[in-house]
């Protein structure tokens, strides 16, 4: 398969840390490694069987009253390339092992709950990884944009967030936190494609156009997001994602790095199996 490697751990370079500025963030660089598309297509190959491996552990965990899980947030702005992580990277899983959903705008019954109330529904189950395509996050990201809140509020958001995955994390949730980062340029050539071909009609939206409009507001309402809810417990990372193989990799390594992190066991056999194999023999 090659012998594409990762230079360094991406993981402290993608990391939002105190004084992080996303104005800075080069969207067209690969932080880790110095290789290319198809460099980046090798890894992920050779990264899938691990992935699943430990999946599947952390599956066979739960069966024995293991409580732990794993909890994927991706965010980004239209055309970050969500889709294609949840595809190309939880795709190399046994999809029994995935609980994936992708949060849309709020349905009457959700807005008359709390805001996390529609999350705490679609928390993974132990032994499960959950992916979030947009998240509670959209409730001071979009909120806070388009006005559809109170600022007092918003500003609560924040605390009530960090409170919410501190409470999550405690139950066993491993949280990785991903803000896949586009530049203005790089949407305009994703979503000219989606008018130019056929098959991608259908994923565009004139509202997204609308939308551009608003990106420095979009990018102060991420940067208040990632800088007020990075924490220890779960922490965001800003993956470029200009270049949609480097994305990819990166978001599997941060998967890899978490599930390495808990390296869950098979359980072991709670009855004899040389008396068991005798008997299945004489059976």
């Amino acid at each position: 398969m090659g012998h594409a490697e990762w230079t360094s751990d991406p993981a402290p370079l993608l990391a939002v840390r105190p004084g992080f500025s996303l104005a800075e963030v080069d969207t067209s660089s690969t932080p880790g490694i110095t290789g290319n598309k198809k460099d980046g297509e090798a890894i992920l190959e050779e990264n899938r069987a691990e992935v699943d491996d430990l999946q599947e552990r952390l599956w066979a965990e739960s069966l024995f009253d293991g409580p732990r899980s794993v909890l994927l947030v991706l965010q980004a702005m239209d055309t970050g390339g969500k889709g294609g992580i949840v595809k190309h990277v939880i795709g190399g899983i046994n999809p029994q092992g995935v609980q994936d959903y992708g949060f849309k705008k709020p349905t009457a019954e959700e807005l008359a709950h709390d805001f996390l109330w529609r999350i705490r529904k679609r928390l993974p189950a132990p032994g499960m990884i959950g992916v979030f395509d947009r998240s509670h996050y959209e409730d001071v990201l979009i909120a806070r944009v388009r006005n559809l809140a109170e600022p007092s509020i918003i500003t609560r958001r924040y605390g009530e967030i960090r409170d919410f995955e501190k409470e999550v994390a405690a139950s066993g949730t491993t949280i990785i936190k991903v803000m896949l980062h586009i530049s203005l340029r790089e949407q305009k050539q994703r979503l000219l494609k989606r008018l130019e071909l056929v098959d991608k009609n259908w994923k565009f939206n004139p509202g997204d156009v609308d939308e551009r409009q608003l990106w420095p507001r979009y990018q102060e309402a991420y940067q208040l997001a990632l800088e007020k809810t990075s924490t220890d417990e779960a922490p965001w990372y800003v993956v470029p994602a200009d270049r949609k193989w480097y994305a990819r990799i990166a978001v599997q390594r941060l998967l890899l790095d978490a599930l390495r992190g808990l390296h869950p066991q098979w359980p072991l056999a709670d009855y004899g199996i040389d008396a068991e194999r005798a008997r299945l023999l004489a059976s």
